[in-house]
């Protein structure tokens, strides 16, 4: 399973767990449709619509951002079921613990995630 010596295997699927639950419910709040009858309108001058347009992009870029998070804890709970959590995905080493405690959702060491 976990190959660090003292690492509680079920605190960190909890925690994940935990943190798949807030991740989900922001990136369902952030794709929600806009409430009927509001809509996003372009006016004729310079600068209409401009802070609408700024907002629906922050919000892609969060949903994606949100999305690529979530996809990272997926991956640390298949990797705990499988009993590879805590290698590298890339090289098979050990993930130091101080890495899997500051970011318990990597599947990387810093080695590879540099490297790339």
């Amino acid at each position: 399973m976990c190959h660090h010596p003292g690492v509680d295997i079920a605190d960190i699927a909890l925690l994940l767990r935990r943190r798949r639950g807030e991740l989900a419910a922001d990136l369902e709040r952030l794709t929600a449709p806009p409430p009927p009858g509001s809509t996003v309108a372009f006016g004729k001058r310079v600068g209409d619509g401009t802070s609408e347009a700024v907002e629906r992009m922050s919000t892609t870029a969060a949903a994606r951002s949100i999305a690529r998070s979530l996809a990272d804890v997926d991956r640390a709970l298949v990797k705990i079921e499988t009993g590879t959590y805590g290698l590298c995905d890339q090289c098979g080493a050990t993930i130091p613990f101080p890495r899997l405690t500051a970011l318990p959702a990597t599947a990387h060491c810093v080695d590879c995630l540099t490297a790339t």
